[in-house]
This record gives C-alpha cells, sequence and structure tokens, in this order.
C-alpha cells in the first residue's frame, strides 16, 4: 500500500514562494497553535503549516497509522513539488515527526538535499530513561495546562465553554493522536536512530514544559550530531506562544547560519 496525503488538506501558509521553503508540523493542538510560526517566518521565508490527516476534521488514509508513516507522505510530497533544502520546524509530535523525516531523509538517497535543516521545538517521540513523558490522555483540561504552560492560567481553556462541534473535533483529534502517536507518544527505536541526522539541528525547549522536560530535550540534543540546545525562560511545552520574542531570538539565528 503506498502512503500518500490526501490532495485536499487545509494548509496555513505565508511568505514568497520563491523564498525558502518552511514546513511547519503541528502537534496534537492542531495548526492553530504553530499559526504564529509561519507568521514570524514570513518575513524572510515561504512557511506553510498542514493540517495532519485526521486533525481538525480531515480525512486520514488507512496507510498512516504511525509517525514514521506520516513522516514518509510528507517527505514524499516535498520530492513531489520539487522541494530543496526545506527546513522542518515541528512542535511537540510535529518535533518528533520532523526527526523522524530527517533520519528517512539520511537513509534514502531519493532524498539527497532535500531537507537543509530541523527545528525541533518541545518534541515527544523519543524513550529517554529516566524522563518519561506526561501520560497526556490521562490529563484534564486543567492538568493538561499545568503541565504544557509556564502559566497555567494562560493555557486553561474550559471546556464547559465548548460547542457540541468544537467538543467533537477534540474528541477526534485525540483519537487520531492515539493511533498516530501511541498512548505513550513514542517510539523506542527513535533515539538510537537520531545519529543519522545529517543537517543542521536547532532542539528549543521550554524550561518549564512538564511534558517532557529540558533533560529530556538535552539527552535527545546528545544524540543528534552537532545539533544545538537553547532553553527558553518563562515558557512550557509551547514556547512559540508563552515567549514568542525569546524563541525567535533562538530560531531566527540559527536559520540564518543554516
Amino acid at each position: 500500500m503506498s502512503i500518500s496525503l490526501p490532495q485536499d488538506l487545509p494548509v496555513i501558509q505565508a511568505g514568497t514562494p520563491d523564498s525558502r521553503t518552511a514546513l511547519v508540523l503541528h502537534g496534537g493542538g492542531g495548526p492553530r497553535t504553530v499559526a504564529p510560526i509561519v507568521g514570524h517566518l514570513a518575513a524572510t521565508m515561504h512557511a506553510f503549516a498542514p493540517t495532519h490527516p485526521g486533525w481538525d476534521g480531515t480525512a486520514r488514509p488507512d496507510s498512516i497509522t504511525s509517525v514514521a508513516q506520516l513522516a514518509t507522505a510528507y517527505l514524499a510530497r516535498l520530492l513531489e513539488h520539487k522541494e530543496r533544502d526545506v527546513v522542518l520546524i515541528g512542535s511537540s509530535i510535529g518535533g518528533w515527526i520532523a526527526l523522524e523525516m530527517a533520519v528517512q531523509a539520511a537513509h534514502d538517497e531519493r532524498y539527497t538535499g532535500l531537507i537543509g535543516a530541523v527545528v525541533d521545538i518541545d518534541g515527544v517521540g523519543a524513550v529517554v530513561e529516566g524522563e518519561p513523558i506526561a501520560d497526556f490522555f490521562a490529563l484534564d483540561a486543567r492538568g493538561l495546562a499545568e503541565a504544557a504552560w509556564h502559566d497555567p492560567e494562560r493555557g486553561y481553556i474550559d471546556p464547559a465553554g465548548f460547542t457540541d462541534e468544537q467538543r467533537a473535533i477534540q474528541q477526534a483529534n485525540g483519537r487520531t493522536m492515539a493511533t498516530i502517536a501511541g498512548a505513550s507518544m513514542s517510539d523506542p527505536t527513535l533515539l538510537g536512530r537520531l545519529s543519522a541526522v545529517d543537517v543542521p539541528t536547532l532542539v528549543v525547549w521550554g524550561e518549564s514544559d512538564r511534558i517532557v522536560t529540558p533533560a529530556y530535550g538535552r539527552a535527545v540534543t546528545r544524540t543528534v550530531p552537532g545539533a544545538q540546545f537553547v532553553e527558553i525562560p518563562e515558557a512550557g511545552h509551547l514556547p512559540h506562544l508563552e515567549a514568542p520574542t525569546a524563541t525567535w531570538a533562538a530560531i531566527d539565528p540559527f536559520l540564518t547560519r543554516s
């Protein structure tokens, strides 16, 4: 069975099409959580953030049931569009997808020159001894805000205010995430494969992240050849939302050099 993305996935995009391409990969919260990244990059890049299949009411092909398969599908789409030197920027599960894409690209000559750099923002996916990933699926709205945000009040959304449609989409997103990422939101083989990554890599982490701690992020960084690690003060799992100025100050110089 071939692995391919649906042709009609919604995409948030900005910037000049003839600029360098940035593929922005969202996490469990959906594309709205990475929209500010797209907006920020638009001044210098052509940035786009597709909705992963199965999120926000989109269809998920039967061929995509794992992060590895989703990564393969995104690589195929970039190749189909004749992209080169693409920057992958992923948040949470998106960071996992970005690293998986970089590993797969390093092992397949079809993708030579396709990926130019990776930015992993508080990415899950690896199994790090002594640094477990929080049990996302066991957290209620309050617990999620406390684990994911430096200032939980900024991140808390009262589910009582949801419409039936919003509640249905959130539940469907959760089911898709469980299918794609698994209950543990990890792949026990990932950490051991990251030494294959052969492009400049920046790992950005919120100091207050309790979904995956900065110690987890540092452990991931150590396995990627030449990777850099930057910790963002007063930010949690989504530093680009909670501390955008400091996050851009980490990312922008890296992208200029890479």
